[in-house]
């Protein structure tokens, strides 16, 4: 069954119920693209909702960023970065760049981004990364 937004409106704001923080968070953009992609993936790719991370930290030089999500491995290694943007942001050069800097801390195999209207897909190479055709099934991707 395709996934049903839980969405409660509180001091005129709206906020939907996230399944991975387990509370109702603040429907922005961004987190409405994030909720449905997240959905799509554990529905019709069989990824674990249990082994993907929200607001994953990771420490590049002295800051410390958060990867929007990361899909860990069964040995709870880190195996795909997940960047999402808003349906109005323009998916570009700058955006795969951000997940490269996360991906020197990471050095996962996979990385997808999406703003809801375009969902990219690709396997990370030692010189850089192919885009797949399809995203990964959660089963088909290896360390």
């Amino acid at each position: 069954m395709p996934w049903q937004p839980n969405i409660r409106r509180m001091k005129d704001k709206d906020y939907v119920f996230c399944d991975w923080r387990h509370k109702f968070v603040r429907l922005t953009p961004e987190e409405w693209v994030r909720q449905h992609v997240l959905h799509t993936l554990v529905d019709e790719h069989r990824y674990p909702a249990a082994r993907i991370a929200i607001e994953h930290p990771v420490s590049v030089g002295e800051t410390r960023k958060r990867c929007d999500a990361v899909v860990m491995s069964a040995g709870l290694e880190p195996l795909c970065i997940i960047e999402f943007k808003a349906e109005h942001v323009k998916l570009s050069q700058k955006v795969f760049d951000q997940v490269a800097v996360y991906n020197r801390k990471l050095q996962v195999p996979y990385f997808i981004v999406s703003n809801g209207n375009n969902t990219y897909a690709c396997r990370v190479h030692l010189n850089g990364y192919e885009f797949l055709q399809t995203l990964p099934h959660y089963e088909d991707m290896k360390l």
